[in-house]
């Protein structure tokens, strides 16, 4: 990717800014913690924008503009000088560089694609280091397939091999977009978005298919309702019930005999398609 005059004037300025010794180091970030001494702050961040310029670098290839990883390295660049405790006699650059590259991996992983990928510290760590070992195992062995590969950095990195190939498969081709036109050999004047299909309903439909479903849950209601509770129970057992109980079971439970439940439902089951086949002719004529 080439650098824009905007960053060669902002690595210029980076590289320009003084180094700070240990003493003097450990100076500013007591009189920031201790006094909230914003211009102290703002000294040990200046000294280490190099670090911040640097770490950026590394993160290039994923085909993001340096200027935005910079501003993003920065940010945790200040989070790292907001945390920083002097008393632990730890190098305010040795603290900084694991803000820095959290900030700008955060960064890369939600805008290098629209599908949002490494959510957990093992996807981080293969989205982030799978280019690299492949390119390492393939110069030490050029006949190891891309199945082999996928297996020795899952086992590095501690992935499934479906993980690796998925992340290589995404690694490997960028988003595009479903209003991009295609060549002029596929379909003049057509775009992506005109060749996906869907089985789902239409909404007409879905809206149809929605208000008859609720209407003839209201018939059967209505229609259950004229049943009496001999009627009602054995059409529950035996109709509606996902398991439904034979005429004989019925036949002991009700103390009836098996003929008698049979006749029981069938005047029941005439009962109910009377009165459904009136409210149909009503719906019909209204």
């Amino acid at each position: 990717m080439a650098t824009t005059t905007a960053d060669r004037r902002m690595i210029k300025l980076a590289m320009s800014a003084p180094y700070l010794e240990r003493e003097e180091e450990q100076a500013l970030a007591h009189a920031w913690k201790d006094n909230h001494d914003q211009h102290a702050r703002n000294r040990i961040a200046m000294a280490h924008m190099r670090l911040v310029v640097s770490m950026a670098g590394k993160f290039r290839n994923f085909g993001l503009p340096l200027g935005d990883l910079v501003q993003e390295g920065y940010i945790g660049l200040l989070e790292a000088a907001a945390r920083f405790e002097p008393e632990r006699q730890v190098r305010f650059s040795t603290y900084a560089s694991w803000w820095i590259r959290a900030s700008i991996q955060d960064y890369v992983l939600r805008n290098w694609s629209i599908v949002r990928g490494g959510t957990s510290s093992a996807q981080k760590a293969l989205f982030f280091n799978l280019r690299r070992l492949r390119a390492r195992l393939a110069r030490g062995d050029d006949h190891l397939t891309s199945e082999a590969i996928h297996q020795e950095i899952a086992a590095a990195l501690g992935v499934s091999t479906a993980d690796v190939r998925t992340m290589d498969a995404r690694l490997s081709a960028s988003d595009v977009s479903l209003q991009a036109p295609l060549s002029a050999g596929e379909s003049e004047g057509s775009n992506r978005l005109d060749f996906l299909t869907s089985d789902a309903p239409l909404p007409d439909e879905q809206a149809e298919g929605s208000i008859d479903g609720e209407r003839r849950r209201h018939w059967l209601h209505s229609a259950l309702g004229q049943l009496n509770e001999r009627e009602m129970k054995i059409i529950r057992a035996r109709r509606l019930a996902e398991n439904g109980a034979t005429l004989e079971e019925l036949g002991v439970l009700l103390g009836i005999s098996k003929e008698r439940v049979r006749q029981i439902e069938n005047r029941a089951l005439e009962k109910l398609k009377a009165v459904l086949i009136s409210k149909t002719a009503d719906f019909a004529y209204a």
